[in-house]
């Protein structure tokens, strides 16, 4: 596995964002091609590549993700980020080398697969529906079930979820643009004050969930910025308010706009000023297939024990992915593996500037990828009666 943290470790050097993976994609087609299996552009910046494909059974595909975020790292780490900026801060370096990890050993023990096995190497995850470009440009065609992960820090290492049903959010994203009427600061009668309607609309707005929403209804609704720049003399023309939402049920994101739309639209209006809103879909709920969760369940419980389940993560996690795309398309899961550990940059949360992906969680889940897809591990791994493989792989 020192290859493939080596190569974690040069990609969180050189981290790239979403759809400019260029040197990403070129490095992972690089060990590709050293071991000697072909490969293909997909979605630009995304690989496609597949292993045994005349192999008679199931085709299962494998998916890490490339892309960076555009935060400016904040660790003292020999290999922190070099490009001002710019960080991988979600793990997605980690993701691409375990699954380079796993692609090492599979190429080697390529014959004794069961069934054709494709890498999905793919870019844009952070917003820019990677996903859903990979599948335009036919990285499932012939394939009949997908299974990705993401490493998680506020799950313990040697932890994991993978439950039926939904493991993520849906999200979506907005933009509430109050506009009014500025002027001088002393004469505030005069003027039809954006600013004051913003603070009330940001207050109306926790209403939402807690009083217009079930109580069974997993949703999130965050303000996350305003903006009403001006100078301490000067009541501005407009004021923005964006923020995000995360819903669990695909269901209820129109209902979610509407109240949105009403509240903010309303309080807006009791202080003079208008105030359009435009919702902005990202992406759905990630919901795992039950059949696929059952093997995914499997392969990690042989890996790192039967109390793998046992901590109590409460489900859905309300962050979203774009593997969701994936699982609409055909029968998969996805899990969250506990990536917490003693160092404290393996304790901050994703997205945080002081975070780094736990290399101890790439050789393991390189074996669970093993597992998944039925090929023989390596010697060093525990043994696996066949009965399990079999269950594993279906």
């Amino acid at each position: 596995m020192a290859r493939a943290i080596e190569l974690r470790r040069v990609l969180h050097a050189e981290p790239e964002l979403t759809w400019a993976e260029h040197d990403t994609a070129a490095r992972v087609r690089a060990i590709l091609d050293d071991l000697g299996l072909a490969w293909r552009p997909c979605a630009e910046t995304g690989t496609v590549a597949t292993l045994a494909p005349d192999a008679p059974g199931r085709h299962l595909a494998l998916r890490a993700d490339l892309d960076a975020l555009p935060i400016t790292e904040q660790t003292a780490l020999p290999w922190h980020s070099r490009r001002d900026g710019c960080m991988h801060a979600c793990g997605h370096d980690g993701h691409t080398a375990t699954l380079v990890a796993a692609a090492l050993w599979l190429a080697r023990v390529q014959g004794e697969l069961p069934g054709p096995v494709t890498l999905l190497f793919q870019p844009a995850e952070e917003g820019g529906h990677g996903a859903r470009r990979m599948i335009a440009d036919g990285a499932l065609d012939d394939v009949d079930a997908v299974f990705g992960w993401h490493n998680w820090p506020a799950i313990p290492f040697g932890q994991a979820a993978c439950p039926d049903g939904v493991v993520m959010a849906g999200n979506g994203t907005y933009r509430l643009t109050l506009r009014g009427a500025g002027g001088h600061a002393s004469q505030p009668e005069l003027c039809r004050d954006p600013v004051l309607a913003s603070a009330a609309v940001v207050q109306a707005l926790q209403q939402v969930v807690s009083r217009r929403l079930p109580a069974q209804a997993a949703t999130v609704l965050s303000v996350t910025s305003i903006d009403a720049r001006s100078t301490p003399t000067v009541i501005p023309d407009n004021a923005v308010i964006e923020g995000s939402f995360r819903i669990a049920d695909d269901r209820d994101r129109a209902r979610l706009g509407e109240l949105m739309t009403e509240i903010a639209s309303g309080t807006a209006a009791g202080y003079g000023v208008g105030c359009e809103v435009e919702l902005f879909p990202r992406y759905g709920p990630t919901v795992n297939h039950a059949r696929e969760a059952a093997c995914y369940r499997g392969a990690l419980a042989a890996e790192f024990g039967p109390g793998v389940f046992s901590g109590d993560t409460r489900l859905p996690i309300m962050a979203s992915e774009d593997f969701s795309y994936y699982l609409r398309e055909r029968p998969g899961a996805f899990a969250l593996v506990g990536a917490g550990g003693e160092e404290s940059c393996h304790q901050v949360p994703c997205h945080s500037a002081r975070y780094d992906f736990n290399d101890a969680l790439i050789a393991p889940m390189a074996r669970v990828y093993a597992r998944l897809v039925g090929a023989p591990l390596p010697g060093a791994m525990p043994p696996q009666d066949d009965n399990a493989k079999t269950e594993e792989r279906q």
